[in-house]
């Protein structure tokens, strides 16, 4: 990381909320958790008293079996790098890959942070349209350090062709370009993993998936040179016992993995279908269907302001994410899927204030 380029660098605005009181559905976290997380939490309350095992046997055999589901590569333990969030695992990702004035090509819209962590780095930012990164060609990638992609895609919900991005991943190969794949919202969907493809690095997170957004666990999954410059780059002792113990106890939880995707599919659907008059998907705007457990709402013809109307549903006790803030967007929130009854209450507020 370079010091003149912290100088330089900004924060990247998110979602949530701390307010307990409102509907949160500015961050795609999910409502629920698995049983018997407070009580693997407790349990490794214990063990905090001392230094945690560094090599984490337990949270990267969970995390290898869990990933290995969604691939057909083979994932083993050695395949995975523990780190407080995926956010953690791009990072280091970023920091043992890039030098200064390095390439990197980042989808938009999408995840703010992937640019700012190449800034940081003082490489080069190319943005692309985020459905264009797996078209990347020959030419496209041939002084390009690092390519990004987003799958699910953060803030439009759509997910890349598998077959289509495992062939970016054979293109980038061929041009000793690192593929950088960020599926923190894949878990959440039947679409396949691209963990464990050579050349490609997948961070993962464990805490939107399984509702510990404040508990930090993710990990890497990674090949050959990238893993072993990630495993020698990750900082000792890098996830707290209690984060491990808990992490490890989501991702054998494999019925509510299940059950949550379900949910997602099924209330993701009502919602789209159940939007006031004037509100328009992005799924549909752009003709492609949506798979995250949140949506891309349009509001432009509604006749409100963005600004003003996040600020009518949080006085109405729900609290959307303003997504003017994402590059590209310019009358645009997102909404999470959460509950039946959550979501419920989301359409009667939303079709208050637009008045429909």
């Amino acid at each position: 990381m370079r010091p003149d380029a912290v100088d330089a660098a900004e924060r990247v605005p998110h979602g949530g909320t701390r307010d307990r009181d409102l509907f949160e559905f500015s961050a795609n976290v999910n409502p629920e958790r698995p049983d018997g997380v407070r009580a693997a939490y407790e349990r490794a309350l214990d063990d905090a008293t001392r230094y945690p095992d560094d090599a984490y046997p337990a949270f990267r055999d969970a995390a290898a079996d869990y990933v290995d589901r969604a691939t057909d590569r083979g994932i083993a333990r050695e395949h995975v790098v523990p780190t407080p969030g995926g956010l953690a695992a791009l990072r280091s990702t970023f920091a043992t890959t890039l030098e200064p004035g390095d390439r990197v090509v980042v989808p938009a819209p999408s995840f703010g942070e992937y640019a700012r962590e190449a800034d940081l780095q003082g490489a080069t930012v190319d943005r692309v349209p985020h459905d264009a990164v797996v078209d990347l060609d020959a030419d496209a990638l041939a002084d390009a350090r690092m390519v990004v992609a987003c799958n699910p895609n953060n803030p439009t919900g759509d997910a890349y062709d598998h077959d289509a991005l495992r062939a970016l991943a054979a293109r980038c190969r061929d041009a000793g370009t690192t593929l950088v794949v960020d599926e923190a919202f894949l878990g959440f969907t039947d679409e396949p993993s691209l963990a464990g493809e050579p050349g490609v690095v997948v961070a993962r997170s464990l805490t939107k998936l399984f509702g510990l957004p404040g508990l930090r666990a993710g990990f890497a999954v990674a090949t050959g040179r990238a893993r072993d410059r990630l495993r020698t780059a990750r900082r000792t002792w890098n996830l707290g016992a209690p984060a491990a113990a808990v992490g490890a106890h989501c991702l054998r939880d494999h019925a509510f993995v299940a059950a949550t995707r379900d949910r997602v599919a099924t209330e993701r659907d009502r919602i789209r279908t159940g939007l006031p008059d004037g509100v328009r998907a992005y799924d549909d705007v752009a003709d492609r269907d949506g798979v995250a457990p949140f949506v891309l709402l349009d509001v432009s013809d509604t006749g409100h302001a963005v600004a003003d109307l996040v600020d009518a549903c949080r006085e109405r006790g729900v609290a959307v994410r303003d997504a003017t803030t994402f590059r590209g967007l310019d009358a645009h929130v997102r909404i999470a899927v959460r509950t039946p009854d959550e979501n419920d209450e989301l359409l009667r507020v939303l079709a208050e204030v637009l008045g429909t």
